[in-house]
């Protein structure tokens, strides 16, 4: 891995210190999402020709799949400037045999290899993909809509064995929920299948708007990005492009979140209230301040204080699910009430455990979790279980009382660029161990 991403350095110690009470302030460079630079990835193997992303996060995911595609044959080259890391990808020759399970079983988000490699190769072997534990996750919607495409897939020994010798074709495709992951797979697949492809229920996530957005630079022809129906016409001849990642949405409500936590004042570079859809009236309510500043947008707490808010998770324009667990750190000290129904993955709620060791009033039934704000959270030791949920904990560590040592700091690491140095930078007291 740190052939294809020289540039990851994986920080020393296995625990994070966090020292509570200090006062965020200062102004916080949002980097590019960790939700939009993996599918941009994949969609660079689509192509012979040079396809160079701007504004790449440096996170251990971005590492991991730069392992996956340097395994595949393709070539990687990285520069950094004052905006980040700059990556082109020269895909010219692919081996579609020799992907490494290894590496797929670190990230979900290898699954949309399926898709890019049976477009451009006419077959993909992939196991089955891993990542967060955070519930089901299953790849069916992927597969159904890759075989209506003309795959044969077989899955057998946690192999998906999928191949389309004679290449895909179009279809018409209805998801039966609005999943973000198959709908980038089944756009990365039809740019290059012969034929229309409309694939309906689709997801609208910014991250799929952003996708379609390069796709369409290196020549796709793509309509609705950002509706339900995306309507692809496809076997177009792809071309290299150029293209800067999309600000992170979820960093940007994470950050805000902390702002608040601590009674801080954030200004968040690059960041745009509208990306956030639901969450950013959402924020208003529950007492989060968000607005307009000179190269982004100013994140304090309103003056009326924080207050308990209720809220479901949805697809896009909704509360995205990425953000329910750093809005739950931000309510348990919200005074009032709060609900939170999670409906998008059924074991999202694994940070709560950790969290009431820190004296959070949560209570769970079902896929709700009730929520009586206290006063002050207390540092104890806790440990995080996927990327949001590490974040999350580390927030209310961040606004606790006392010392909170945090564990699973890979699952930061995974979606959080630097993020030690840059909570350093605006006054936090975090140490890593």
């Amino acid at each position: 891995m740190r052939d294809a991403a020289p540039w990851w350095r994986p920080d020393p110690g296995a625990v994070l210190r966090i020292e509570g009470g200090r006062v965020l302030t200062g102004r916080w460079r949002l980097g590019g999402a960790k939700n939009a630079v993996l599918p941009l990835m994949v969609a660079a193997l689509l192509t012979p020709h040079l396809v160079t992303l701007r504004r790449v996060p440096a996170i251990l995911d971005v590492a991991v799949l730069a392992g996956l595609l340097r395994r595949l044959g393709a070539g990687l080259s990285w520069s950094r400037d004052a905006a980040g890391l700059t990556l082109t990808i020269a895909a010219d020759t692919l081996h579609p045999a020799d992907v490494d399970a290894e590496l797929v079983a670190r990230m979900r988000a290898s699954v949309l290899l399926l898709g890019a490699l049976l477009a451009r190769c006419g077959q993909a072997r992939l196991p089955m993909p891993g990542g967060d534990a955070i519930g089901l996750r299953g790849v069916d919607f992927h597969l159904a809509g890759l075989r209506a495409m003309g795959a044969t897939i077989e899955v057998a020994g946690g192999v998906i064995d999928a191949r389309a010798p004679h290449g895909l074709h179009g279809a018409a495709i209805d998801l039966p929920m609005p999943s973000v992951g198959a709908t980038e797979n089944l756009l990365i697949a039809a740019v290059l299948a012969r034929g229309t492809t409309i694939i309906r229920n689709a997801a609208r996530e910014p991250e799929i708007t952003d996708l379609a957005r390069c796709l369409a630079a290196m020549g796709a022809t793509i309509e609705g990005a950002g509706s339900p129906v995306l309507t692809v016409q496809g076997d177009r001849p792809l071309l290299g492009a150029q293209h800067a990642v999309l600000p992170d949405r979820i960093e940007m409500g994470t950050m805000a979140c902390a702002a608040a936590l601590t009674d801080g004042d954030l200004v968040l570079e690059g960041a745009d209230a509208a990306l956030l859809g639901a969450a950013a009236p959402l924020l208003a309510e529950a007492g989060v301040a968000l607005d307009v500043a000179p190269g982004g947008l100013r994140a304090c707490r309103a003056p009326g204080g924080l207050r308990g808010v209720d809220f479901r998770t949805a697809p896009f324009p909704g509360v995205a699910t990425d953000l329910q667990s750093p809005l739950m750190a931000l309510l348990a000290v919200a005074p009032g009430a709060s609900a939170i129904t999670e409906t998008i993955f059924e074991q999202r709620f694994r940070h709560v455990d950790e969290l009431r060791r820190m004296g959070a009033d949560i209570s769970l039934r079902g896929t709700t979790a009730w929520l009586r704000g206290v006063p002050h959270l207390s540092g104890a030791p806790v440990a995080g279980t996927d990327v949001r949920a590490a974040a999350a904990l580390l927030l209310a560590g961040l606004g606790a009382q006392g010392v909170t040592e945090l564990r699973g700091l890979d699952h930061l690491d995974r979606g959080h660029e630097a993020m030690v140095e840059r909570l350093q930078a605006c006054g936090a007291g975090v140490e890593r161990r």
